[in-house]
Formats: structure tokens, sequence, C-alpha cells
């Protein structure tokens, strides 16, 4: 990874919308936006032009699904205005895809713009404490890279990414101890996180790998929808008010870098709506679909806190934010004449007239079905990417990685951001600048589906998943689907087609041998 061997010069304060797209017109025209890259074989920092980089602000929320947001699902019944400004302010992407349709793979594509399948985790997600460290130390990650050019950079949230652990003096996991290896080893200069979901152990808080109270305190078991297991919990932790306290902490890190000169990246990881179901009390009620609409409203609210704090700091302007989702929603859609979630608020789902969390789209979160992976992802940039326009092409949580480089002017080395791709053209209004590559899908029991284009091959047959049959990976007979004429993913029509399920079986396959796709 290269070395920072120059110091760089911010004066944030003095920037203005106007200057910034000069200079990123200017960038584009040669070659890069911000002119200022560690050149990959010196590893020195060239400073051709000293630019103004973006703030960025990345959130992402946890088990949201494509149908929970009003501007994506009109007959949406659960408000979400702070999403809706956003997406009016900036880009809607349609075609947007988590890397994993679960937790653990989906973080782990976004911090490093890599398929989290190319490493150890070849199926599910990490439960702590028995978790190990999903990022290599080596590994260079988005965090990491803007560091290097000067930004101050946190995550505040759900980490889910693999911890090494504190040990006491017989070497058994010890949770009030300082971690030994965390997100301040990947890149991350504050952090501020709960090691997984909210429903697994421990409950507890961690700042800058120090638990901020001690784990003196025993969570209860209970069900959905406050789905919770059993384990040692903090003073300080209560599971109704993290998302708060996340909130609080995002909002503050934001105020405090304001008044400094260098850009920041904060990562806000959410932990909700997905399970523990338990919005704050003064949002039960809030809505006419339960407490898990309830907790979507909340979840919206925090994106509008994050936005205020940005608009009150006058740093708005001057600050890319990115709102997307780690998967679909875990939310089933139950028959007609069964009762749903809003029957009973014990029930999983919601019947198709209530309410449509995924929207159109087959299956569940976890899914190789399009509900597992096709998620939210709205792009705000003032400036620079035109308000309330619309992303269509394919893309994927992959890609932030390699939108940061191309912003900046980094130049990634070949064993980083192997599958990302900038979407920097496609938020400046114009075209990939060359052809992407065909986006791999991967569900919570290791199938593999791919989308090129009109089409998408499932390599399996079944889910992949949680909806049944969930099948067996590289066990006939696989899907192929046509998402213009099928988005529901109805009609399999692989038999009408072996020229191109022959064609997307060896792009699979060469991805998958070559350890990259960019």
């Amino acid at each position: 990874m290269a070395s920072k061997t120059h110091s760089l010069r911010w004066n944030r304060r003095s920037l203005r919308a106007r200057s910034f797209l000069l200079i990123a017109v200017i960038g584009m025209v040669f070659g890069s936006v911000a002119g200022c890259a560690p050149d990959p074989e010196s590893g020195e920092i060239a400073t051709p032009l000293e630019a103004p980089f973006p703030n960025i602000v990345v959130i992402l929320a946890d088990d949201m699904g494509y149908g929970d947001v009003g501007a994506y699902n009109p007959d949406s019944r659960i408000p979400t205005p702070n999403l809706n400004r956003l997406a009016a302010e900036g880009m809607r992407f349609t075609d947007a895809h988590s890397a994993s349709a679960v937790c653990s793979g989906s973080r782990y594509a976004l911090v490093t713009g890599r398929y989290s399948w190319r490493t150890w985790l070849k199926s599910g997600v990490l439960f702590p404490p028995d978790d190990r460290p999903l990022v290599d130390p080596e590994r260079l990650t988005i965090a990491g890279m803007l560091g290097e050019l000067g930004y101050h950079t946190a995550v505040v949230g759900k980490w889910h990414l693999g911890l090494e652990w504190g040990l006491d003096e017989s070497g058994a996991v010890d949770f009030n101890e300082p971690l030994r290896y965390g997100p301040n080893d990947v890149g991350f200069d504050e952090s501020f996180i709960i090691a997984g979901s909210l429903d697994m152990i421990p409950y507890a808080f961690y700042r800058d790998h120090r638990p901020t109270a001690a784990l003196t305190n025993r969570q209860e078991p209970l069900t959905f929808p406050r789905f919770i297991r059993a384990g040692p919990r903090a003073e300080d932790f209560d599971p109704r008010n993290v998302l708060d306290r996340i909130t609080r902490e995002a909002v503050s890190f934001i105020e405090n870098s304001a008044t400094d000169d260098a850009p920041f990246f904060l990562y806000v990881p959410l932990t909700a709506p997905h399970k523990p179901v338990w919005p704050a009390e003064r949002f039960e009620g809030a809505t006419a679909l339960g407490p898990y609409g309830d907790f979507v409203h909340q979840t919206d609210w925090t994106v509008g806190e994050i936005l205020g704090a940005l608009d009150r700091t006058g740093t708005a302007s001057e600050t890319l934010v990115v709102f997307a989702s780690d998967n679909g929603s875990y939310m089933f859609r139950r028959p007609e004449g069964e009762p749903d979630h809003l029957d009973d608020n014990t029930v999983q789902g919601y019947r198709p007239d209530v309410h449509a969390p995924n929207y159109i789209w087959r299956g569940t979160k976890a899914d190789i079905w399009e509900a597992g992976h096709r998620v939210p992802f709205i792009v705000r940039w003032p400036g620079m990417v035109e308000p309330g326009s619309l992303g269509e092409p394919t893309i994927g949580l992959t890609d932030l990685m390699a939108t940061a480089a191309e912003i900046t002017g980094y130049a990634l080395p070949d064993d980083a951001a192997e599958d990302s791709f900038s979407l920097l053209p496609l938020l400046t209004g114009g075209e990939w600048t060359t052809p992407r590559a065909p986006i791999v899908h991967h569900s919570s029991r290791g199938m593999f589906a791919l989308r090129d284009g009109d089409w998408k091959m499932v390599f399996g047959n079944g889910s992949g998943g949680r909806e049944q049959p969930p099948g067996e990976p590289f066990q006939g007979p696989y899907f192929l689907f046509d998402l213009v004429d099928d988005p529901e993913e109805s009609r399999n029509v692989i038999d009408q087609n072996p020229d191109v399920a022959a064609r997307l079986t060896e792009a699979l396959a060469t991805i998958r041998a070559d350890g990259r796709s960019r």
C-alpha cells in the first residue's frame, strides 16, 4: 500500500461548488478529476493540481427493501420524506445490486471493491465471537485509499466484517478487553461500531477498538419482531436506542469535521431495519404498517438527521452522499387471505395488497432472486449530479471504490478493487467509459448468478437462500431470465436460448478464475 509522503494542504471553507465543477471537468479532460494520486511504482503522492476533493458520506441501510422507499415504490405506505428528498436532489439508480444477498459479503464488497466470495467466506455471514477479520491487513480499502489523499475517515455503525477480539489471561475471548484488530487497522481513523447485526452478541459499542462501557449486563432472548439472541450486554447499550446513538455519533463526526481543513469520508452502516424490529418509543405507531413500517420510517429519519447536519455545517454543497442497502428486505410476501405483519406483528411478511417491501422482485433477503440483492441506491452530489435524474445501467456496491478513486485521481493498483467500476461517467450524465463487466450475484447459500445486459442466469436449481426450495449451487436445472420482458423472473427461457446460456456460463467461469472482473 502506498505511503503518504507529501502533506496535502486544504482549505475546504473557501471552496464553492462552481470551482469544483470546473476542476472536475478539467480532470476528466486530462485523465483525472483531481490530479492527485500515488504513483503505483514509487508510492509518491503527486500534487500537480491542488483540488477541492468532495467530502464523501456513505449511508448503508441494513435489510431495507427496494419497495420500502417511496421514491422507488409510489404505492409504499411508509413515509420516507428524507430519502425522497435525496432522490429528488440526486440520481436514483433503478438497477443497483448488493454484491451479496446477506450482510457481511455486501459490506466487504463496498469497503474493498472486491467480491466477498473471493475470500474464505463462501456462504453465510460472520457470527461474533467466532468471526475472524474478513479484510486482510494488506488489502487497500476505500478508507485507506482516501486516507492516503488526506481525508479524515470514520465508520459509525454496524461493522460485521470480523474482529480480532481481546483475550483474558487464560486466552479466552473477553469482550471487555480492547479489540486486537478492527476498523482502525484497515484505513479508518475513527470508529464507533457494534460487531455484527443488532441481534448478535456482544451487545456493546466499541470506540476506536475499546468498549465504551463494561459488559456487566445480560440480554435475554426475544422473539420476532424484537428477535434478539441471549448474551452479554454493556451498561450503556439498549437495543431500542442503538439507531439513535449511531445517528448522534454520525452527526457529531460531521460537525467536528466541518471545522477541519481536510475533507472527510464517513461510512455509516446502519443497524435498521434489520431485526430486532425495535423502533424508538417516539416512532411507535408512526405508520400504518406495524413495527416494521415504524422502523423503516425511523431509518429514514436517521438519513434526514445526517443530511441536516451537512446543511447546518455548510458542507452539503461540497459533499457526495450515497445511500444504499446491503441487501433486500427479510419480509416475505404472504399469500392472499393469510395473516400478515399488519394483522399480527409476529408474522414476518406482508400480503402484496398491504405492502411490498421488495417491490415486484421475486424472493427475499438471502436469495439469488432479484429481491435478495436489488437495492435502493441514491447519489447526491451538488454541481455534478443532475437533481431528479435516473440511473438505469446495472451497477453494484462494489463500484463505490473505483468511483472514489476516479473522483480523486487515485491510480488503483492491480491488486485492489478488482471488481469495481467507476460510476463517475454515469453520475455526470454520460455512459460507461468502457463497458462494465457482467455483475456477479451471490446468495447466502453460495449460489451464483450472472447479470449481463437484459440477461440473468442462475447457476443452481433454487433460491439459494430463504425462499423454498433453496436448491443447490451448480446443480441443474439452471435458470435464464430476460429481465426486460420478465422482471419478476417467472419464465425460465434457458432451453430457448442455449447460446446465451453458454456465453454466460463461460463469462462466469472466466470472472471466477481470473480473480478480477475489472
